[in-house]
C-alpha cells in the first residue's frame, strides 16, 4: 500500500483494522500454506526433491533453537497472551502492572529488529507502521494503570479492554509477518549480534533467560585499529578529531595514568579547570604530581585497584566554593587485567542549586 501512495498514516490507522479482518487470509499465510501443499505434491512425486522453505517455515525453525532471540521474543509473546487473558477472566491490578513490561518487549523490537531491517535490509515497512503502534500501546497502558483503582469506571474498563485487543494484534503481526521477515533475511551473524545486545534488556514476564551456544561465542570481526585515519573499536569508529572533541565535550575533567603509574591523558573542556593538569606532566608518574602528605594515600589506592581488591574510590571536596564530586576507578580489560586508573572530577554545582529551587 505505501509503494502505491496511500500515505503512512492511513497505514498506520489500518493495521490493527487488517489483522483483525485477515487472520490466517494474508498473501504470505496462504502463500505459505500453498507452497506447503506443493512440497507435499514434491515429496509424494520424488522423493528426492529439496524441500522450499517459507519465510514462516524459516521463522519457526529458529523459535525451535533454545535461547535463540526469536524463541525469546516468542515466549516473551506466548507469556504475554497469558497474562492477557488472566487479567480479562480476574481483572487483578497486579496482572495490568505486569502486562506493562510488554514495553521491553517493544523496546527491544524498536532497538535491534526494526532499524536493522529498514537499514540493511531496505524493508521499512515493520519500523514505518508497527513502531507506531507500539508507542501507543505502551504509553496507554501506562495511562491507564495510574488510574487510582477506586477511579476505574465503565469508561476505564472499556479502553483497557480496547488496548489489550490491540497488544493481541500486536502479537499476531510479529509472529506471522515481523518474525518471517526477520527470519527470511537476518544472517546468522545478524542474529548472534542482537543476542548479545539483547543482554542489556531485563528479563520480563517471569521468563529465565536461556543461553544460545551460538550466540555466546560471537564476536565481530575484528578490524582495523587505526585505518584511514579512523579509529575502530568495539563500540564503533571515531576519526581522531572525532574522539578528541568528544572527551573534551565531556562534563568532567578527566586524567588517565596507565598501568605502570604514568600519567598518559587529560582532556580539556572548554570550562577553566577546578584541578590544573599541565600538560609537562604527561610522561610523568602520577605520584610526583601530588604533594607528599597525599602521595601514600594515592599509592595505597592505585595497589587495591592492581590487587583486585577495589574498584572505585569516590569523595566529595569543596573548591572555590564549589562542590566536587572526584571519583577514581579502576581500568580493567574484558578478562580484568588492570590497565590504568581513570580520575573523574565533576563539578556538582548545577545539582546543588537544582535540588534548591527544587525546595
Amino acid at each position: 500500500l505505501m509503494a502505491e501512495g496511500t500515505p503512512l498514516q492511513e497505514v498506520q490507522r489500518l493495521c490493527d483494522v487488517h489483522s483483525a479482518l485477515f487472520h490466517g487470509l494474508t498473501r504470505a499465510e496462504k502463500i505459505a500454506n500453498a507452497e506447503a501443499a506443493v512440497r507435499r505434491s514434491l515429496a509424494a512425486g520424488s522423493p528426492q526433491a529439496a524441500p522450499v522453505m517459507s519465510r514462516k517455515e524459516m521463522a519457526a525453525r529458529l523459535e525451535d533453537i533454545e535461547g535463540h532471540p526469536l524463541q525469546t521474543f516468542t515466549r516473551e509473546n506466548q507469556a504475554l497472551d497469558q497474562l492477557m487473558d488472566t487479567f480479562r477472566e480476574t481483572r487483578r491490578a497486579s496482572v495490568l502492572s505486569e502486562i506493562r513490561d510488554l514495553a521491553v518487549h517493544y523496546a527491544k523490537k524498536g532497538d535491534l529488529l526494526y532499524p536493522l531491517l529498514k537499514v540493511n535490509y531496505g524493508i521499512s515497512g515493520p519500523s514505518d507502521v508497527m513502531w507506531t503502534v507500539d508507542d501507543e500501546i505502551r504509553d496507554e497502558l501506562a495511562k491507564l494503570d495510574k488510574v487510582p483503582v477506586q477511579d476505574r469506571g465503565t469508561d476505564w474498563e472499556i479502553r483497557v479492554d480496547a488496548i489489550l485487543q490491540r497488544a493481541k494484534e500486536m502479537i499476531y503481526k510479529e509472529q506471522n509477518i515481523l518474525y518471517p521477515i526477520a527470519a527470511q533475511h537476518f544472517t546468522e551473524q545478524d542474529w548472534q549480534q542482537i543476542y548479545q545486545d539483547s543482554r542489556q534488556y531485563p528479563a520480563i514476564f517471569g521468563l529465565p533467560r536461556l543461553m544460545w551456544e551460538a550466540g555466546e561465542s560471537f564476536t565481530r570481526p575484528d578490524a582495523p585499529v587505526l585505518s584511514q585515519g579512523v579509529i575502530r573499536i568495539s563500540g564503533g569508529s571515531l576519526s581522531l578529531p572525532e574522539l578528541t572533541a568528544m572527551l573534551d565535550t565531556i562534563p568532567m575533567e578527566l586524567t588517565f595514568v596507565d598501568g605502570h603509574d604514568i600519567n598518559r591523558y587529560f582532556n580539556d573542556g572548554p570550562d577553566m579547570k577546578a584541578f590544573k593538569r599541565p600538560l609537562a606532566a604527561l610522561g610523568r608518574e602520577v605520584y610526583s604530581c601530588h604533594p607528599p602528605k597525599i602521595e601514600p594515600m594515592v599509592r595505597h589506592i592505585i595497589q587495591e585497584f592492581k590487587n583486585g581488591t577495589r574498584d572505585e574510590v569516590a569523595v566529595w571536596v569543596e573548591k572555590a566554593g564549589r562542590p566536587m564530586y572526584v571519583r577514581y576507578m579502576a581500568v580493567r580489560s574484558k578478562t580484568g587485567d588492570y590497565l590504568g586508573t581513570l580520575e573523574a572530577v565533576q563539578d556538582m554545582t548545577f545539582a546543588k542549586e537544582h535540588f534548591q529551587h527544587a525546595q
